[in-house]
């Protein structure tokens, strides 16, 4: 931070405006450059590309979105596939292809997919978790490396099972998790982690604790990149997004103060603006707020309204920071105006989630 204080006030002393503010908005963009890779693998037909699609909030039913992993009901992928996230590139998925293939044996597989480059890995299960899994599993041990079972299409499962007198959703998803532990742990696993999920339905069942569960254990530098890609599919990580965005305000106040310290006539005005324009699209896009996703809600679920209300006020909320710049701001101005943003852009992701779930809850 005091870095990038001296080498703007040095810009500024030197009229190099265009130099300050590029070294500014790239710092209100650090967070976003950060790379975290995360590797998908399983056995063929284990809902490997829903998953990774799910991930990055794209739909893959019937690959109707751009972007969106193929799938099918043979083996789609047939090499190691780099998917970008959407909105933020530094974060990428890698679709792996099946392991025990014959183009991946499974003795080789690490080392044909590159597993040095991954932060952590998901072992995908539609069913059980077989040997290759298992193979895979030890071997990305004896590399140090963070794995995590999932057990998907649990949707499936659950459907299959209400045909039965005596269905019951605990005692159906109780079983598929201690069948898959208890499997697990006669193989050598002492206490393994499985999670039970569904990529057509994210906020139900156990999608929401695996995120929680890979940022707890990613390193801390790691976290945020990881964070800001999840999907809004609980209030906590509508909140932890709000948490991380808040913690970063003060350093753009310290900016703000700095370049009002430079006696340019005109010069704060210019350089605030252009500063909170950045950090509050920034905000708008972590929140999932950006016009695309709001155009894809509005079109496909009961949260339309709520999502072209947001994207209102969103237009309406930045279009404020032209008038908040045009009075020079102080560190404590820039401090209160972002924060306002913030809070209320927290609330209209809240209001977006509520209303997608049909939950009518004020904010």
């Amino acid at each position: 931070m005091e870095a990038v204080l001296a080498s703007v006030k040095n810009d500024l002393m030197n009229n190099d405006t265009a130099a300050a503010v590029e070294k500014i908005q790239r710092y209100s963009k650090e967070p976003n450059n950060i790379p975290l890779k995360i590797a998908i693998t399983g056995e063929s037909k284990s809902g490997k590309s829903t998953f990774v699609s799910a991930l990055r909030g794209i739909k893959s039913i019937g690959d109707e979105d751009e972007g969106a992993a193929p799938t099918g009901v043979v083996e789609t992928t047939s090499e190691v596939t780099e998917y970008l996230h959407p909105n933020y590139p530094n974060v990428t998925l890698w679709d792996l292809p099946g392991i025990g293939t014959t183009k991946f044996p499974a003795d080789k597989y690490l080392e044909l997919v590159g597993f040095e480059k991954f932060d952590f890995f998901i072992i995908i299960s539609a069913d059980r978790f077989r040997e290759n899994d298992v193979k895979l599993a030890k071997e990305i041990q004896k590399m140090k490396k963070k794995f995590y079972f999932v057990r998907s299409k649990i949707d499936n499962n659950i459907r299959d099972e209400e045909r039965k007198k005596d269905f019951s959703k605990e005692g159906t998803l109780r079983k598929i998790r201690d069948d898959s532990v208890q499997g697990l742990q006669k193989e050598g696993f002492e206490s393994p982690q499985v999670f039970l999920v569904s990529s057509f339905d994210s906020h139900l069942y156990e999608f929401s604790k695996l995120q929680q569960t890979l940022e707890r254990e990613l390193p801390a530098h790691k976290r945020d990149a990881l964070l800001r890609v999840m999907s809004n599919i609980n209030q906590e990580i509508i909140n932890k997004k709000k948490e991380a965005f808040q913690s970063r305000i003060k350093y753009y106040s310290t900016l703000s103060a700095a370049v009002a310290a430079v006696p340019v006539p005109g010069l704060s005005v210019n350089v605030d603006l252009s500063m909170m324009a950045s950090v509050v699209t920034d905000y708008v896009t972590g929140f999932g707020l950006d016009k695309q996703s709001l155009e894809k809600l509005a079109a496909s679920s009961v949260a339309g309204t709520a999502a072209l209300m947001a994207a209102e006020k969103v237009s309406r909320r930045i279009s404020i920071i032209v008038t908040a710049a045009s009075m020079g701001l102080s560190f404590t101005t820039t401090y209160l105006t972002l924060s306002y943003f913030l809070n209320q852009l927290a609330d209209d992701a809240q209001r977006v989630f509520n209303r997608a779930l049909g939950v009518n809850i004020s904010v």
